[in-house]
């Protein structure tokens, strides 16, 4: 990381730390603020800074929260975030979950009274550099209606799924079950830009490209009836399961104050050799079957889920940070 990315890291950690979260809880948090900018996923990078200090503010972050480990088996773990920034409650339960699976093979972790944790592959990255497979979870605010339904009630509620490949770039498929994420939304809301036509709809249901009529209407599932069957899946499993919010719940972060969020996050992280010996050898077949098939007109290689994400990393890694004009004076007012 260049000089110029590592100071703004220190203004974030320094940011957090004067509103109250403590030295390692604030670098946890900088971190994966940072991380996000580097892999291009700015929406979950800076831009939610001042969202974040905003809702500790309010007093629906608790900046200096007892979390609360409890031991259900060996392999499972409950965790109470006492409504923690997402960003501890999430590293605690990923590190916990990597812990069991190391001792018998398996580990699971739901989290509850937690909130918005960023990129849900910065997660599974640790458990994948660590030679395990895992499966994160977690729910999010209304925005997405249920098939049928003129309401929107399910989150974006990324699924995401991690695995080791023999080489140095992890299998990290991280995606929402919307057509874009909410997040990306909300930038080009800030912006002025407007979003592709297909990912929502306005409050009359009818197609938008406005950002800001999206925000404020439905956005649209992958694959229609089945993107919405995902969404109720991970609001089961990061919700219901956990002990979190569900079934519409969760509070928007930037516009919704009046209590925590609640978000449920599920951690499931595996040993590769559970089934196979030889399960690194298999896996470098698999990727090699698929990258020699014939390649359609106009692409190079096939890729497969977190080698773009980490060749974006690469070149932004000694590549000054693009900070917007309202960031910098979100920054600027922030670090007053």
């Amino acid at each position: 990381m260049n000089g110029k990315n590592k100071k703004i890291l220190l203004i974030v950690k320094k940011i957090f730390t004067k509103h109250k979260l403590n030295s390692n809880h604030a670098r946890i948090s900088a971190n994966a603020i940072i991380n996000a900018e580097l892999v291009g996923a700015h929406s979950h990078g800076l831009s939610r800074l001042k969202m974040y200090c905003d809702r500790i503010k309010k007093k629906v972050i608790n900046p200096t929260p007892k979390i609360k480990i409890k031991k259900i088996s060996q392999s499972i773990s409950q965790i109470d975030a006492n409504n923690s920034i997402g960003f501890v409650a999430a590293d605690i339960g990923i590190k916990q979950a990597i812990k069991n699976a190391k001792k018998t093979g398996i580990g699971l972790v739901g989290i509850k009274n937690s909130g918005h944790y960023g990129l849900s592959g910065y997660y599974a990255e640790q458990a994948v550099k660590k030679n395990l497979i895992v499966f994160c979870f977690t729910n999010a605010p209304p925005a997405i209606a249920p098939h049928g339904a003129k309401k929107s009630l399910f989150g974006t509620n990324p699924i995401c799924f991690g695995t080791p490949t023999s080489s140095k770039i992890p299998f990290i498929l991280d995606t929402s079950v919307s057509v874009i994420n909410r997040g990306k939304i909300r930038v080009a809301a800030k912006t002025g830009k407007k979003i592709p036509e297909g990912v929502a709809l306005d409050k009359f249901g009818k197609p938008t490209t406005d950002a800001k009529k999206a925000l404020t209407g439905v956005q649209l599932p992958i694959a229609g009836f089945r993107g919405s069957g995902l969404a109720w899946m991970v609001d089961i499993l990061s919700g219901v399961f956990t002990g979190g919010n569900h079934g519409g719940k969760v509070k928007d972060p930037f516009d919704d104050f009046s209590g925590p969020q609640n978000i449920g996050h599920l951690f499931f992280v595996m040993k590769p050799n559970l089934f196979v010996g030889n399960y690194s050898e298999r896996i470098k077949e698999n990727i090699k079957r698929i990258k020699r098939l014939p390649k359609i007109k106009g692409i190079k290689e096939i890729l497969y889920p977190g080698q773009s994400k980490q060749r974006r990393y690469k070149k932004n890694l000694n590549k000054e940070i693009n900070i917007s004009t309202n960031i910098a004076k979100d920054l600027k007012k922030l670090n007053a």
